[in-house]
């Protein structure tokens, strides 16, 4: 693995020169700086050919092929590296990378200022005045306190990508700022720098081998402790909780490596991971892949108690604005957690779930026989067999089409929670309904209105009248934390296709924007007007009679809708006037209002262009079906989040 370090390396340098005081993984080296083990393998190699001849300088240009790389740098004496890492004044408090063989060192010196508790003091002459015993203050003279250098290194495998090598870069000059913030407090860096330095000349004099050295000061010395932890956290998690000196606690993440535990073989860079997070909308949802235990490891204690406050009404049934709502935190506070949490492969984006998701089968799914997530699905769920379950997804299809009023409540909340595990797990992708304005040929549009096949349209129909019913069946979106318990069989109609609220122009508080996402009706949304049929049936004065109130209705409507049809090139405007539904004042201005917004250019699913504009999802529907010679739909992920685990 490119992520893994080789290996981590301390070096100092001062007035009086410079060393290398520890470095982990510690190899005992042998003669020409190459330890005894990796001559041994490279001899047990070339013992396979008659002809070759055993050369240990091979080892510093071609390392041979059966040499675990951890051991490669192990070809460099401690001289020569800490004469390398131990720079000028000039290189330090930067950046520092070199590349030799197949290695990449990179680091980021750090000059710190030696701590000194004692001020060096002389005393001026005392001058001879009237006054008996009379003596002039001690002036004190500081003298300019000694500066060291301090290099913690990072050796990385040469082919490490840009991102890899940026965040060891970030790493090392952490814990640079760290050990200068304990020294100028209580001059830790010099103790520690002593007792290693007091260690290795203990040692040599022994004429012990150095690998004694270094475990010794492993033992002892806590910033070698911290070192050594850090190197394992690395390498196994990517996920690192160090605490210096037990004063100053280190937080750190190695995205590439972090992603890797809930999807192997999946390369993150924290570049995607910027990219999605720019995209978070209020109508996005959070979906935690860990226990609330682990999730305060990743923040500091002044980011907790907010923390809490957004895992206590934390759901995957409600938006961030909702939760934000419930939780008293500000949109912009939620995003800021929300975005900290999926760094640190806490978290996931996903869209709330509702019936009227679509969901498939990731292409890249670990669904062979032996998958490892066979087994932990049938501890998770007892009977129940993750090939079965999950076959309803070869196709897209929505939690609402594998779910009928006669089944058993029983069986929708335990639908719902198998849905959020295969979600965790990255099993199962969303399909959102995409928008395209795309208008055909003046022949084809009088063939489909002469003979319209309405098999080809069924499943529009059917989302349309399901939509519909959805909303008849809408129930209160429950806030606080929702865990797999107490998500009770009824939970999955709690939401619905019903969009979230969004927030208008007027001074109105979230608090106030904030209502049930189920329970709203026709008059909570701003499109939901009477229609054009309706109109004509009010008077608008006592004196016109009704036919006359007919006849000036339908006037006004006509010279609405030529203003409408002005919004479109004439070309398009004569193939909209072919479609029936153009006479209907609503659904023209909706179509156009759309339109206009640019929600029809294929980059906005319906779930935003709901939320955005306030619609329903029958409303957004039937507009699609009313102008389906114009508007052409088509399902595919979300690019943004999928942009995080597909390649």
């Amino acid at each position: 693995m490119e992520v893994n370090p080789i290996a981590v390396i301390l070096v100092y340098m001062d007035s009086k020169g410079d060393r290398l005081l520890f470095r982990y993984p510690y190899q005992n080296i042998g003669k020409n700086g190459i330890s005894a083990s990796t001559v041994a393998a490279a001899q047990e190699i070339k013992k396979r050919n008659p002809y070759s001849i055993n050369n240990p300088d091979d080892l510093l240009q071609t390392p041979p092929y059966n040499i675990p790389k951890s051991m490669v740098c192990k070809g460099f004496s401690d001289e020569v590296l800490s004469t390398l890492f131990a720079v000028k004044q000039k290189l330090c408090n930067q950046k520092f990378e070199l590349k030799v063989n197949d290695i990449r060192f990179v680091s980021h010196p750090t000059l710190i200022q030696r701590k000194d508790r004692q001020n060096i003091t002389s005393t001026v002459n005392t001058q001879a005045t009237n006054i008996v015993n009379s003596v002039i203050p001690a002036t004190n003279v500081v003298k300019q306190q000694p500066q060291m250098l301090i290099n913690i290194v990072f050796a990385l495998h040469a082919q490490a990508s840009y991102s890899i090598v940026k965040c060891y870069y970030e790493l090392s000059k952490r814990l640079g700022l760290a050990l200068k913030v304990e020294e100028q407090r209580i001059g830790y860096v010099t103790e520690e720098i002593l007792q290693m330095a007091r260690t290795h000349d203990e040692i040599s004099s022994q004429q012990q081998p150095l690998e004694r050295a270094f475990e010794t000061i492993s033992e002892h010395c806590s910033l070698a402790q911290s070192l050594k932890s850090i190197y394992h956290d690395l390498c196994t998690t990517g996920l690192l909780t160090t605490t210096l000196n037990q004063n100053l606690t280190l937080s750190f993440c190695l995205p590439q490596k972090a992603h890797q535990l809930h999807k192997k073989c999946s390369m993150v860079d924290p570049e995607t991971i910027d990219i999605c997070l720019r995209s978070l909308k209020p109508y996005h949802g959070m979906l935690l892949l860990v226990d609330f235990v682990e999730l305060l490891d990743c923040v500091p204690p002044s980011g907790a108690r907010m923390l809490m406050q957004l895992v206590e009404v934390y759901t995957p049934l409600m938006s961030l604005q909702s939760m934000a709502s419930d939780a008293d935190l500000s949109i912009e506070h939620v995003y800021k957690l929300v975005s900290h949490l999926v760094y640190w492969a806490k978290a996931t984006i996903i869209y709330p779930l509702c019936e009227t998701n679509v969901y498939v089968i990731a292409p890249d799914a670990p669904l062979h026989t032996k998958s490892h997530l066979v087994e932990k699905f049938s501890t998770r769920f007892a009977g129940m067999s993750l090939f079965e379950v999950i076959s309803d997804f070869s196709l897209p299809t929505s939690i609402g089409h594998l779910t009928t009023p006669l089944q058993q409540p029983a069986r929708q909340g335990i639908l719902a929670q198998m849905v959020l595990w295969m979600l965790q797990h990255h099993l199962l992708l969303q399909l959102h309904t995409y928008v395209q304005f795309m208008p055909g040929d003046l022949d084809d549009i009088d063939a489909d209105v002469d003979d319209m096949d309405n098999s080809s349209l069924m499943e529009l129909h059917d989302g349309i009248a399901s939509a519909v019913e959805n909303e008849d069946f809408m129930l209160s979106t429950r806030s606080g934390n929702v865990s797999d318990e107490e998500l009770n069989p009824g939970s999955l109609l709690s939401m619905s296709s019903q969009p979230l609220p969004v927030p208008q122009t007027s001074h109105r508080s979230i608090t106030e924007d904030h209502f049930s996402v189920c329970g709203s009706t026709a008059s909570d949304n701003i499109a939901a007007q009477p229609s054009s049929s309706h109109k004509s049936n009010f008077s608008m004065t006592a004196s016109l009679s009704t036919e006359n109130c007919d006849s000036i209705g339908s006037i006004e409507d006509e010279v609405k809708i030529k203003e409408l049809l002005q919004a479109f090139d004439k070309s398009d405007r004569d193939i909209i006037t072919r479609i029936p539904a153009y006479m209907n004042l609503d659904d023209l201005s909706l179509l156009v209002k759309l339109y206009q917004a640019g929600y029809f250019k294929s980059e906005h699913h319906l779930e935003e262009i709901m939320y955005f504009e306030n619609l329903r999802r029958s409303q957004l529907l039937q507009l699609l079906d009313k102008f389906r010679d114009v508007l052409i739909i088509y399902e595919t992920e979300d690019p943004a989040i999928a942009s995080m685990y597909h390649k």
